[in-house]
C-alpha cells in the first residue's frame, strides 16, 4: 500500500510488529520516546499520523500544531487522554485498540472477584504466617449470584462471556440501547441495583462518569455487594468507596485503577503523601489492589500492536480507494 500521507511518530514504545508491520505497509516511521510535550508540539507539522500510548494529553494546543496530522492512534481501550471532539472537528480520524486487550481484562476481573470472595490473598497470607486458620477463611461461592456490569462494551462484553458455567445471573447497564446478548441480560440501572451481589464496572471515564461511584450511587443498591473496577479510577471516589467498606454495604472491593493515578498510569501519587482512605485500602482484607495491569499482559501487547497496525491499514486502503 502507497499513500500520501504516509509519515508517522510514535512517541511510546510498543511491540515490535507496530514498527515493522508499518514499515512494510509502506509507512514511514520515526520515534521520540524522551523530548517533552513542546519540543514534539514544536514538529508535529512534520507527521500525517501519531502513535501514543499515555504519555501526556493531546489537546487542542497539540492538536492545532499538528497541521498535517490525519490520524491518532492511542494502543489501549480508552482514548480520554485526547480531546476527540476538537480532534474530529478538524477532521483527524481517531483509532483505539479495545479489543487487543478485552480478553485479557475480562480475565484479571474474574481473578480479582474469585480471589476476594474466597479469601485466597488474605489465606495465602496467614499460612505463610504459619496460621492455619480454616473456619476465619470461610468463602462465598459464585453460584447464585447475580452480577451486574455497568458498561458492555468490549471489556464488559469479555467479562460477561467468562461467567458462563458459572450459574450467576448477569445483567448489564449501558447508555446504549440493545447492547444485551446472551451473555448478559440489559436493564435499567435501577434494576441492576435492586438485583445485583456484584458489581464490575467497564466504561470509560467522561464527564458523566467522573465520580460516579459515590456515597449516593453505593446506597441505592438494595444489597451489600463485591465490587470490582478495572475501568478508571477517577470513575469512584475513593473515600466513599472506603467509608461502603466500613459498614459493610461492600463486602469487599478489587481495584486495578485508583483516583489517584496519573495520567500517564505510571506513577501513583502526585505528590509524596497518601491519602487517608488509600491508607485504609493497604490494610484492608477484603480489598485487592493490582497496578492498572488488567489489560497488560503478555499476550495483549502483541494483540494490542497488532489491532493497531490494522486500522491503520484499513484506514489508508479506504482513502486510497476513494
Amino acid at each position: 500500500m502507497k499513500s500520501r500521507y504516509t509519515k508517522i511518530l510514535h512517541i511510546d514504545s510498543n511491540h515490535p510488529l507496530l514498527w515493522q508491520q508499518l514499515e512494510e505497509a509502506g509507512f514511514h516511521n520515526e520515534a521520540d520516546f524522551t523530548s517533552s510535550k513542546t519540543e514534539i508540539e514544536a514538529k508535529i507539522h512534520n507527521y500525517n499520523g501519531i502513535i501514543i500510548r499515555s504519555r501526556f494529553k493531546i489537546d487542542r494546543e497539540f492538536i492545532d500544531k499538528a497541521t498535517n496530522l490525519k490520524f491518532i492512534a492511542r494502543v489501549g481501550a480508552g482514548l480520554e487522554s485526547i480531546d476527540c471532539d476538537y480532534a474530529k472537528a478538524k477532521n483527524i480520524q481517531l483509532i483505539a485498540a479495545p479489543e487487543g486487550n478485552r480478553n485479557a481484562v475480562g480475565e484479571h476481573t474474574l481473578g480479582m472477584l474469585l480471589s476476594l470472595m474466597n479469601k485466597l490473598n488474605r489465606a495465602d497470607k496467614l499460612v505463610r504466617e504459619g496460621k492455619w486458620m480454616r473456619e476465619a477463611n470461610r468463602g462465598h461461592e459464585l453460584e447464585g449470584k447475580t452480577v451486574g456490569l455497568i458498561g458492555y462494551g468490549n471489556m464488559g462484553k469479555s467479562f460477561a462471556k467468562k461467567l458462563r458455567g458459572f450459574d450467576v445471573d448477569v445483567l448489564c447497564y449501558d447508555i446504549l440501547e440493545n447492547v444485551g446478548d446472551e451473555n448478559a441480560k440489559q436493564v435499567s440501572l435501577q434494576e441492576l441495583q435492586q438485583q445485583a451481589d456484584v458489581l464490575s464496572l467497564h466504561i470509560p471515564w467522561t464527564p458523566k462518569t467522573d465520580t460516579m461511584v459515590n456515597t449516593n450511587f453505593i446506597n441505592s443498591f438494595a444489597k451489600p455487594f463485591w465490587f470490582i473496577n478495572t475501568s478508571r479510577g477517577k470513575n469512584v471516589v475513593t473515600h466513599d468507596l472506603v467509608e461502603a467498606l466500613q459498614s459493610g454495604k461492600i463486602l469487599g472491593a478489587g481495584l486495578d485503577v485508583l483516583e489517584y493515578e496519573k495520567l500517564s498510569f505510571e506513577n501513583l501519587f502526585i505528590e509524596n503523601d497518601r491519602p487517608k482512605a488509600f491508607e485504609y485500602l493497604l490494610q484492608a482484607e477484603n480489598v485487592l489492589l493490582t497496578p492498572h495491569i488488567a489489560g497488560w499482559t503478555h499476550e495483549s501487547h502483541q494483540k494490542l500492536a497488532q489491532v493497531i497496525v490494522d486500522k491503520i491499514i484499513k484506514l489508508f486502503n479506504t482513502v486510497s480507494s476513494s
